[in-house]
């Protein structure tokens, strides 16, 4: 990495003059090679790169790993077997787990959540059957939101694009709700030139300046008695503690602890300068990249709700002259949205259709097919789908990894004559890998093209 700015490394010593503990993160940043660490996907089969690995203390799916292999030729990454994500960040499913004991669905929002690492792990630490929705701010990076939640198979995800400001629409909806703030990247300097670069103090300001724009804009879309988490990728106080206890002033919030933590993770720093309860990752105590959070309760009973009924029709509701595929999934309701067929989950039609209409949403649901016409073109969501939700009368084609790379690459390939002809679903090591359209000389390959292996 690029030096660091003898400003910043002022900063530091200030943050270390108020927690001594805080002593040698400068030298980790310049010295310290970055951690590799993948989370399981707990709804798959487990793959073979975690074998043997040691484990993330703070999520049992988080798993270090001693070298980086090439994940991008790696077929189970791309069947959402698994997920590259850094350790810090896995926190977020403990924080999760432990608010929403005892707790049924509930409807979540992570406001800004692109790649979807973070999105991923709520998922798996959040009540079986809740809602979540994905939002990020950049259309090119809601793209790559929209892939990896969808390899995922979660069907309960809705995927939005656009600012923040749109949820002053959606006054009490989410129980919980996330904001992984842009921030001043300070926490990735060890992995990012860019950040060692772009850092100064004005950057510091512009982005506490946003970042009290985000909260502000997500304040009122939070449920009374909900709970808003709230982190960075960054060191300094201005964008941390800071905005925590302006949510504090400014809105009554109230910090929220969690049980155990100190005892059991000692590396994980509490806040500086402040009387909030926090959780600050820094390379030279914790085994991932920096990283705050904290968590801040709205005043209120946050009360379990009935689902929202079922509407019988309705913008965005079910259209009973789509014929359903035989793919289709069992357990989902399907709606219309644009030139696709989408699989959502009962309980929360009502929120989903106030979602289309308040929203950009770019996935309201599972994305199940594709309309052509009067055809119906199965699409790469339900087979990313985790569980048996797919009827059983849908054939499936094993694969060799070779075979699984070719397809991944979107390519041409080809069957054993004995595969029967349409659509089929190809699986590798038992896990679904995509659809063709078997033609019985050749078959079309239907991965999604922006999705496809660009190299060799």
């Amino acid at each position: 990495m690029g030096k660091l700015p003898e400003e910043f490394k002022d900063m530091v010593a200030g943050l270390a003059a108020a927690e001594p503990r805080v002593a040698g993160l400068t030298e980790a940043l310049e010295e310290s090679e970055p951690a590799v660490s993948v989370r399981i996907n707990p709804g798959k089969s487990a793959p073979a790169i975690a074998d043997g690995a040691e484990a993330v203390g703070w999520w049992s799916g988080g798993h270090y790993l001693e070298r980086r292999p090439a994940f991008t030729l790696d077929v189970a990454m791309h069947q959402g077997r698994y997920y590259v994500q850094d350790a810090s960040s896995m926190f977020i499913a403990h924080i999760i787990s432990q608010l929403t004991r005892g707790m049924g669905p509930l409807a979540y929002l992570d406001a800004c959540a692109s790649p979807g690492g973070k999105t991923t792990a709520a998922i798996d630490a959040l009540p079986e059957g809740s809602l979540v929705v994905a939002n990020e701010f950049d259309y090119r990076r809601a793209e790559i939101l929209r892939e990896n939640v969808t390899k995922w198979g979660y069907p309960g995800v809705v995927v939005s694009r656009g600012d923040t400001v749109r949820f002053r629409k959606l006054a009490g909806t989410f129980d919980i709700i996330a904001a992984d703030v842009p921030c001043s990247g300070e926490g990735m300097m060890r992995k990012d030139e860019a950040a060692v670069a772009q850092w100064s103090r004005g950057l510091i300001a512009e982005c506490a300046a946003r970042q009290r724009e985000i909260v502000d804009n997500l304040w009122g879309a939070l449920k009374p008695g909900g709970y808003l988490i709230y982190s960075t990728c960054t060191f300094n106080r201005d964008e941390n503690e800071a905005i925590v206890e302006y949510l504090i002033d400014r809105y009554g919030a109230e910090s929220v602890a969690l049980d155990g933590v100190t005892e059991a993770f000692p590396e994980i720093l509490p806040a500086i300068g402040s009387e909030i309860a926090a959780f600050r990752f820094m390379p030279h105590r914790t085994r991932g990249e920096g990283l705050f959070m904290a968590v801040v309760r709205k005043l209120g009973d946050l009360r379990e709700g009935a689902p929202s009924e079922r509407k019988k029709s309705g913008k965005g509701g079910v259209k009973s002259q789509v014929k359903l595929p035989q793919w289709w999934p069992a357990g989902l309701d399907p709606i219309v949205n644009g030139d696709a067929l989408y699989g959502v989950e009962p309980r929360w039609r009502d929120l989903y259709e106030q979602l289309i209409r308040r929203l950009d949403v770019i996935m309201p649901g599972v994305e199940v097919a594709v309309i052509k016409g009067r055809d119906l073109i199965p699409a790469q969501g339900v087979a990313m789908l985790r569980g048996d939700r797919i009827p059983p009368e849908v054939e499936r084609v094993e694969v060799d990894e070779p075979t699984a790379l070719t397809y991944l690459r979107r390519e041409a390939i080809t069957l054993r004559e004995s595969a029967g002809r349409g659509y089929l679903l190809l699986t590798h090591q038992g896990s679904p890998l995509g659809w063709v359209k078997n033609l019985g000389n050749r078959s079309n390959n239907l991965y999604p093209p922006a999705w496809r292996i660009r190299h060799l």
